[in-house]
């Protein structure tokens, strides 16, 4: 009877960890069409998404907290380091989507676990994949039939920006696997308050119409509320899954993009775009694939 309910319980968890990360993408995947639909400069919407999002992430550590996860505040000089990496990746994340496609930027930000394994590899000697290696090369293939298609267009400084962010959000992911006793998500609210400062002494955040308002608070509870349903869906699923269900992100925004604001990408795109999912989603799917083995046979034994 035990090991019936232990199972039940196993089963429950996996399924609840599945819709929390699923959703959080879906979430994610809202951040194209709220930047285009605001009106304000880049600045002054990381500015706001920053002020939200760090009150609503603080509030959720205090919670965490309060209920029992007495994970650490001190940020260090790793933490700190963290908070402003991710100040700057975000400033790049949102400026891109002001000067390209939504699925452009989407895209190229897929490839983002592709750089950090090279990055890895040149920084700390981690092992390179073979078919992490391949997927790379396959997805660099598609990103550059994208950026090369930008040429000649207005199109061009934004997908730049879009590959500047990626590294920069590639090397996010390696520091956070080497300051494994940093508080990542508390860096994360520190972070979001350092747009906040940042875009109050460069811009004039208050200077935006009631229309505006309203969307860049709801551009900075949805940034909030996807963090904290990635953060809790991932805690009860294995990383590949959460990884391969991650991914969903990038088509959420691509669709987002076609109803809300009937954005088609040209064909260059969708071709450059086709082959970077197929790259992710297989070599996702395949880690997925291994752990499910690997789950199995031990189950057996």
């Amino acid at each position: 009877m035990t090991d019936v309910t232990a199972t039940t319980d196993t089963v429950a968890e996996r399924t609840l960890g599945i819709i929390l990360v699923s959703s959080s993408a879906a979430v994610f995947g809202l951040t194209g069409v709220l930047t285009k639909s605001i009106h304000a400069d880049p600045l002054t919407i990381t500015c706001w998404r920053g002020f939200v999002g760090s009150i609503l992430i603080s509030l959720y550590v205090l919670w965490r907290r309060r209920a029992g996860n007495r994970e650490p505040l001190r940020l260090g000089w790793r933490g700190w380091l963290l908070a402003v990496e991710g100040a700057l990746a975000s400033i790049a994340f949102i400026s891109a989507f002001k000067f390209t496609f939504v699925a452009n930027v989407a895209v190229i930000y897929a490839t983002s676990p592709f750089i950090a394994a090279v990055l890895a590899w040149m920084l700390v000697r981690e092992p390179f994949r073979l078919q992490t290696m391949v997927a790379a090369a396959v997805s660099l293939c598609g990103v550059t039939i994208m950026v090369w298609s930008g040429f000649g267009t207005g199109n061009l400084f934004g997908d730049g920006l879009a590959l500047l962010m990626t590294a920069g959000s590639a090397l996010y992911m390696i520091m956070v696997r080497a300051f494994r006793d940093t508080p990542v998500v508390w860096a994360g609210a520190v972070s979001a308050f350092l747009l906040f400062i940042l875009g109050w002494f460069v811009t004039d955040p208050l200077a935006v119409s009631a229309r505006d308002a309203i969307l860049l608070v709801t551009f900075g509870a949805s940034f909030a509320l996807a963090s904290i349903l990635w953060t809790e869906g991932a805690r009860l699923i294995p990383a590949p899954e959460s990884g391969l269900l991650g991914s969903a992100e990038v088509p959420f925004a691509i669709l987002f993009a076609f109803l809300f604001l009937a954005e088609i990408p040209p064909a260059a795109s969708m071709v450059g775009g086709s082959i970077v999912l197929c790259a992710v989603f297989a070599h996702a799917g395949r880690d997925w694939l291994k752990a499910r083995s690997r789950q199995r046979s031990s189950n057996i034994s």
